[in-house]
């Protein structure tokens, strides 16, 4: 059976608004990070003077951090490729060398 972690409640506030949120207490620090970096993701919208209205800021937050969590996860992935290729070059060259040494068994 698997343990039953004990959900806390945390409040957080978001656009000078206060939520109160279920959270197990080994996540709260991460709960309360995402939190700051929601507000903040809203209030630069919201100073903007472009969007109006909590209902919309939200949505174009929500929007702003899914692209920069997939553009991310792209940069990881092209990052992946790039470790990868120069990986097999290294392994080539290193095959290379090893073949262009002489035996040392020959001594």
């Amino acid at each position: 059976m698997s343990e039953i972690q004990s959900s806390q409640t945390i409040e957080v506030k978001i656009l000078e608004r206060s939520y109160v949120v279920g959270c197990p207490e080994e996540k709260q620090s991460d709960l309360i990070n995402s939190a700051k970096y929601l507000d903040r993701k809203m209030r630069e919208i919201r100073d903007s003077g472009k969007v109006i209205g909590t209902e919309r800021i939200a949505i174009m937050a929500a929007l702003n951090i899914a692209y920069e969590m997939l553009h991310n996860d792209k940069d990881d992935t092209d990052s992946s490729e790039q470790v990868k290729r120069i990986n097999e070059k290294l392994s080539t060259a290193i095959k290379a060398l090893r073949q262009d040494e002489p035996n040392s068994d020959a001594a």
